[in-house]
């Protein structure tokens, strides 16, 4: 029979919590009063995980339990894609203003 100093006080939700608060790192935002930013990487899996949740509400019934997941990870990939596809098209914009502005010049000295 176990003793009552063996008995926990707590529900095993609230000692769950409890660990899990203790294991998790203190945001350097509640130390200088700045909020911590997410990198790229944890809005982009934020977003997948939102998306997946509403895919999943929204079309489990019709299209299966994973759909979910698959959406996840299908958002994840799109949106690496989107942000490589950007990079690319920022340098291609850099160097078409670089040209134009040369050019540009160039003519105004040559006359």
């Amino acid at each position: 029979m176990p003793t009552s100093a063996s008995k926990s006080k707590f529900s095993a939700t609230a000692q769950e919590s409890f660990l899990r608060a203790k294991r998790e790192v203190t945001s350097r935002g509640l130390l200088t009063d700045k909020p911590q930013e997410p990198t790229l990487d944890q809005a982009r899996d934020d977003l997948a995980k939102a998306i997946s949740r509403i895919t999943h509400e929204l079309f489990a019934d019709r299209f299966g339990p994973l759909v979910g997941t698959i959406t996840e990870t299908s958002v994840t990939a799109t949106l690496k894609s989107f942000e490589n596809s950007l990079v690319q098209a920022k340098g291609n914009a850099t160097i078409v203003i670089q040209e134009i502005a040369d050019r540009f010049i160039t003519s105004k000295e040559s006359k």
